[in-house]
């Protein structure tokens, strides 16, 4: 298992860019990036979750600078990439087209490829799409997003959280609370902020008190910030509603593109945000996949345990 060969038990100390750009993307959209640590080092690049949700500055800090070429970047319509929370031209295909523009941009022939949450669903459709391009996987919090994850997410937190799930549904009119996800919809793609501001706060804060083992009001303080709930609930919603743009079970039924790929699956145990049955789902499909649950975790990146098992996976791929 990982937690006992990690030359490190936590997070590397912050480090700031010596990269910094954006690429022009189709039809409007603009995506930023940065690069830092080594930069003749073997490339990783971070995916961030949500979708939408846009990455932060520790999201560099699993990452050994001294080793690692380190990219991190917004996807687009999400943190700092614009139009902020724009869902047009925005797809599964998109973002794995972005992705390949990114590492053509900045030279780099292969990559491990670092995701959690919608990280981890991104980064599975991506290596699937290129495997040769992609020389390790480091996964985390599972997603697959079938429609019994989605349906989860809109209703089964509840059965944990009562009372953030009851916020969430008493938001909408108690008529329009038999479709949720639909209802939701509706409000973050109006135009006007009055209207979808306050439906992404509500929709984001209900994800974010879900989110860890222990109460973080400081997570879900973030999780309620306009930039994070907007790119967040706007794009989550979308991609929920057009099923990631992909068919039912075909992460799962391509697997055997990426068999051969050196890969791991974190997972916590009480993850309620994505539940450990569909980690194990992956797990029995690709068995070759190192398999680690954190006994004491939710579904953030970084609850401690969650975070000691990344931190650890990536010592481990120092030796590939």
């Amino acid at each position: 298992m990982f937690g006992t060969t990690a030359l490190r038990s936590d997070l590397y100390p912050p480090i700031e860019p010596s990269e910094t750009g954006r690429l022009t993307l189709d039809n409007g959209h603009s995506m930023y990036w940065e690069a830092m640590g080594r930069p003749d080092g073997p490339a990783v690049v971070f995916l961030h979750g949500g979708p939408g949700a846009g990455a932060a500055p520790d999201h560099r800090r699993f990452f050994d600078p001294a080793h690692y070429r380190i990219v991190v970047y917004d996807q687009r319509g999400a943190g700092r990439s614009t139009p902020l929370g724009e869902v047009e031209d925005n797809t599964t295909q998109h973002l794995i087209a972005d992705l390949e523009l990114l590492r053509a941009h900045l030279g780099i022939e292969g990559w491990l490829v670092f995701g959690g949450s919608w990280g981890s669903t991104l980064a599975l459709a991506y290596a699937q799409a290129h495997p040769e391009r992609t020389k390790a996987l480091v996964l985390r919090g599972i997603f697959l997003c079938r429609q019994r994850e989605i349906d989860w997410f809109i209703r089964g937190m509840g059965t944990f959280f009562p009372e953030h799930w009851r916020r969430f549904a008493e938001f909408l009119p108690e008529s329009e609370r038999d479709d949720l996800l639909a209802a939701y919809h509706r409000r973050l793609m109006d135009s006007d902020p009055e209207v979808h501001l306050p439906a992404a706060r509500a929709w984001s804060t209900y994800e974010g008190a879900c989110s860890t083992l222990l109460p973080s009001p400081e997570t879900v303080a973030a999780f309620g910030e306009d930039r994070l709930a907007l790119g967040l609930a706007r794009i989550e919603a979308h991609y929920f509603v057009n099923r990631i743009f992909l068919a039912e079970n075909a992460l799962l039924d391509n697997i055997g593109r990426i068999r051969h790929i050196p890969a791991a699956i974190i997972q916590g145990r009480y993850d309620v945000v994505c539940p450990i049955a569909t980690a194990e789902d992956l797990h029995r499909a690709w068995p070759e996949a190192d398999y680690v649950v954190v006994p004491d975790a939710g579904h953030s990146a970084m609850e401690p345990g969650i975070r000691r098992a990344l931190v650890a996976a990536m010592e481990k791929f120092k030796g590939l």
